[in-house]
This record gives C-alpha cells, structure tokens and sequence, in this order.
C-alpha cells in the first residue's frame, strides 16, 4: 500500500472555508451563518461573494441554529460555523428540538475542536461533542483528519439530506490524504494493512497513527491502520474484517474515551467479534491551556502513546 506523506501542514479549517467558497459559486441553495467568528471559520470569502446569503448573527448561538432551522424549511442548505463548544454543548437543546427532531437539512459545522486547539483552554477545548452529537437520532458525525479530507467532506455533506456534524480543528497538521480522494460518509479508509494490530483513529490523530505505525513496524509490528472519518453511521464491515484477521484493536481519538468513537467501536466488537481493545483519548477530564503538541503529549494522544497501547493489547491478545 502507498506511503503517506505530509504535503504541507494545513489547517483543517481552512479546508472547510475554501470547500464553502466553492460550494457558493455552485449551489444557490447553499446559504452560510456565522456566530461572530467569521475569520477564525474561514467563512470571510463566502461573506464577500454572496453577501444575501450570509448571516451574521453575532455571538447569539442558539439564534443561529434557529435561523438554519427556518432557512432549511424554506428550502435553502444551511452550513452553521462557530467553535466546537459554542455548536454543541451550548446551543444542545436548539439542536435536539429545532433540528435533529424534525430532520432538517442542517450542517453543523464546528472548528477548534478537541485539545489541539491549544492556548485557548478548559472552556473552549470541547472533548464531549462528538457523544453529544452522536447520540442524537438521524445525526450523521464526521470528524476530519487534514486539510484535503475537509474541504472533500464540506462539499459531500450539501449532497446528502438531513443534518450533519462536521468537526474540525484550528492548527495547521500534516496534510497527507489526496486532493481528488472519493469521501464515502459512513465509509472507512485503510490507509496501511498489517496481520498483528489494528489501529483505527479519527481527526487529528490518523497522522500520529501512522507515524506510530512506522515504529512499530521497526519492532516487527504490522499494523492495519484505519482511518474513520464517519463516527456515526459507523462502518463496522471494516473494523470487523480487520480484526478478523488482526485478533486485536486500538483506538485513537481527540476525544473523552467516553461517550467516543471507541466507544462505538467496543459495541460493534461486543455484538459481532469481542477481541481486546486498548482506548487512546481524553480520560474523564477537562482540557487546560498550552501548544497542542504539548497537550496531545500529556493528555497521551500521540504516538507514543498509540505505540504503548499498542504494545499492551497484544500482550492482552496472547
């Protein structure tokens, strides 16, 4: 299998402005609303080009879901932007009621998400989101993992009907997947295949996944290495047929261990394969301010990490 390479370290969020930009020259029916972060969303180009068609509703979020809400009613593709937090945790009742309930044609989409968005802190560095949004019913959660995988997600979610979770972050990462790569939501990705460990990752640390495979490898290690840029609908056929052969599961998310993608992959494992799993993730615990490269290292997301886990499941396998 190919080889993957960081082309040039991007910002997620910068993916999804340019994919909203190309989305308003295409698609009259693409209308955008922002809660006062308009260049911290990447939205500004979309602003200026279709100015009927953005809505800047200030720091009043709960509002904007409300407005998406009647918009989708009447017709139009809202795409929401504002920080992870500020999409999710506050605004979860207009959600569930306004949106979810009735199954409008809604696209959530959130930035700064996660411990990588580094320097802001414990109030900004949402870790519950993606269990907040996959719990509700008819939601789709996608959690991007570069630059080009936003920008391709951004565009395939104004396609398909109903409401949307797109979770993305705010420091530049590797940007390693390909410009023209088909997005399948609900369709995982393996990146890397192996006969001893299966590792399967979301967001930002698909990158420390692979480069923990790497090391692995110099151990003798052979990895499968997935990468689930759809939470929910999940794709268990992969999961499944990897560990099949694999015997064993690591997961690694930017994320709470509770409530996250591991969590829906140990369902999946308990109804259909029981193998032993190893979780990478927040540990019942807020965020605090610092570099995301320190954060991910001392709330043990890197592939240090992975690598230790890793190591620790398939002694669990023996």
């Amino acid at each position: 299998m190919k080889n993957y390479i960081n082309q040039g370290s991007k910002d997620t969020r910068s993916g999804f402005g340019e994919a909203l930009t190309e989305l308003g020259r295409s698609n009259s029916k693409i209308v955008a609303l922002c809660a006062d972060l308009t260049g911290s969303l990447k939205m500004g180009d979309f602003s200026k080009e279709n100015p009927d068609r953005f809505f800047q509703t200030g720091i009043a979020e709960a509002n904007m879901i409300g407005i998406a809400s009647g918009l989708a009613i009447g017709g139009k593709i809202p795409y929401t932007g504002t920080f992870a937090n500020f999409s999710t945790g506050r605004v979860y009742d207009q959600i569930r009621q306004s949106i979810a309930y009735s199954n409008k044609n809604v696209k959530i989409c959130a930035s700064h998400a996660g411990i990588t968005l580094g320097e802001d802190g414990a109030t900004h560095q949402i870790l519950e989101d993606i269990g907040l949004m996959k719990m509700l019913p008819g939601m789709t959660v996608i959690n991007t993992c570069d630059f080009n995988q936003t920008k391709l997600a951004t565009i395939e979610i104004s396609k398909v009907s109903g409401p949307v979770y797109l979770r993305f972050g705010r420091p530049k990462v590797p940007n390693f997947t390909e410009e023209k790569d088909n997005f399948n939501i609900g369709k995982g990705i393996l990146l890397k295949e192996g006969s001893d460990i299966t590792i399967v990752a979301t967001g930002h640390l698909v990158w420390e996944a692979l480069e923990a495979s790497i090391e692995l490898g110099k151990s003798g290690i052979s990895c499968d290495i997935i990468n689930i840029h759809t939470i929910k609908p999940l794709d268990e056929e992969i999961i499944l047929k990897s560990v099949s052969k694999t015997g064993c599961l690591v997961s690694a998310e930017e994320h709470n261990i509770y409530g996250g993608l591991g969590e829906s992959i140990s369902r999946t494992l308990v109804l259909n394969k029981p193998v032993p799993q190893e979780f990478i993730g927040t540990k019942d615990t807020f965020g605090e301010s610092g570099t995301p490269n320190e954060l991910i290292k001392k709330y043990g997301l890197d592939k240090d990490s992975i690598i230790k886990a890793s190591k620790k499941v398939l002694e669990r396998k023996k």
